[in-house]
């Protein structure tokens, strides 16, 4: 394939992707309009991250393998269409149970996006360029945060959040069209030696050391993203005292600087220091993780009302934290074979979301809640007011640095590991193409 066509490729995807995740963190910056309307609690509101998660990863199973085995290119259209439909349709909803309704629908539509998109991607790219690839296709997450935040929050200032959901709908007009003109790769199109006759198991992908420290690391990098993605701008509105517009603003120009250059900064990383040692991709996410806790707790620590430099504090963490997916979905793509990479990511998502981003809107808001009641009955207060629930959500913020230091030390355990697993994955393709010749 050409390089032009190869460029464009990845942009289609990339745009895709930065649909997918504006979509999917739009409620964030229209929490505080929704939690007043509806009368909700904190942990309601984290619920309608959690629930859909959990659907996801459990849809995402099957629409893994019709990515191995089907076209990738009439799947993720559908894909963008169905979850495009229902963002939009979420601006009719007249209850918390309709809005939550919706948010499955778009969730389902979401799932097939990353088996999907990043198989294509790796078919597309040779091993020595596909950190780079994948980093730029996964800056659809800062990106598509970083709007979400930056157009929803003051259209729902403007206009009313649901005129905002319709907004966020949009762009699959566009998107759904320019992904079908496509030439979509054949498996395996980029590999240096020839791929497998043999489709592995998907029994193999969880018999690969590696595999088991990438989900538990997935977890929790999730549990802190979803938990920033969902509440940091209320965080901003409550404690902090900005309105809803100025806090989906600057948290959005946030993301998107501080996501753009972990993004950026890991994908060229990753893609040189692949070739020092076979652990770099890992140990370099290990110590960006380590990095990210001291930041986030520092940011969390801000007095009420130094809304700028919490922002920037916890941002750069979030940066640090976004140098995940560069590093570490390239080395999913080290250690299994072309035939079961979209299988193994729906396997990683389904195991990460169920045992750990599920949680982290849920547990978070929870302990927001809870930690509301517990300053409300300090001074013997009855009634949970917006200054205790102020306080409750500030203080459920300090989850996210111990969640950092936590995902540092288990990418440094899967460091160990990663070597001996990219070694047996060389030595199985050759040996599986002498066997289906005999």
């Amino acid at each position: 394939m050409s390089s032009k066509r190869l460029s464009r490729s990845l942009s289609v995807l990339f745009a895709v992707n930065i649909l997918n995740f504006y979509d999917r963190q739009v409620l964030g910056a229209l929490l505080e309009p929704i939690r007043k309307e509806f009368h909700l609690s904190d942990t309601q509101l984290g619920a309608l991250g959690t629930l859909p998660i959990v659907l996801y990863a459990l849809v995402g199973l099957p629409l893994g393998r019709l990515a191995d085995s089907g076209s990738r290119k009439k799947l993720l259209a559908a894909g963008v269409a169905v979850w495009a439909a229902l963002t939009g349709l979420g601006g009719l909803v007249q209850s918390y149970m309709m809005l939550l309704v919706s948010r499955l629908g778009v969730y389902v539509g979401e799932a097939a996006c990353a088996p999907a998109a990043t198989s294509w991607i790796g078919d597309l790219f040779p091993a020595e360029r596909r950190s780079r690839a994948l980093a730029i296709f996964m800056l659809g997450v800062p990106i598509g945060g970083a709007l979400s935040y930056a157009i929803s929050g003051p259209a729902a200032q403007a206009w009313g959040w649901r005129a905002a959901l319709v907004v966020a709908a949009l762009p699959a007009v566009l998107l759904i069209p320019a992904l079908l003109s496509l030439d979509e790769p054949a498996r395996g199109a980029s590999e240096s030696r020839r791929p497998a006759a043999d489709v592995p198991s998907v029994w193999s992908i969880l018999r690969i050391p590696t595999m088991w420290w990438i989900i538990a690391s997935g977890a929790l990098v999730n549990f802190n993203l979803y938990a920033l993605a969902t509440f940091f701008p209320a965080f901003l509105t409550r404690y902090h005292g900005l309105s809803v517009a100025q806090a989906g603003l600057w948290a959005g120009v946030g993301y998107a600087a501080a996501g753009v250059a972990g993004g950026a900064v890991a994908g060229a990383w990753g893609d040189r220091v692949i070739h020092k040692r076979k652990d770099g991709r890992m140990l370099s996410a290990a110590a960006a993780a380590l990095v990210a806790a001291p930041l986030a707790l520092i940011g969390a620590r801000q007095p009420a009302g130094r809304a700028t430099a919490s922002i920037a504090l916890i941002m750069i963490a979030y940066g640090f934290l976004n140098m995940y997916y560069g590093l570490v979905y390239s080395a999913i793509h080290d250690i299994v074979a072309p035939a079961v990479r979209g299988m193994t990511m729906a396997v990683y998502f389904l195991a990460m979301y169920l045992c750990g981003a599920s949680f982290g809107p849920l547990i978070t808001g929870r302990l927001s809640d809870y930690l509301a009641h517990r300053a409300a009955h300090a001074p013997g207060s009855a009634v949970v007011g917006e200054t205790f629930r102020a306080i409750g959500l500030h203080q459920a913020m300090y989850v996210i640095p111990v969640m950092s230091a936590g995902l540092a030390l288990v990418l440094y355990a899967g460091s160990r590991t990663i070597a001996a697993d990219m070694a047996r994955r060389d030595d199985a393709g050759p040996r599986a193409v002498v066997q289906s010749a005999q």
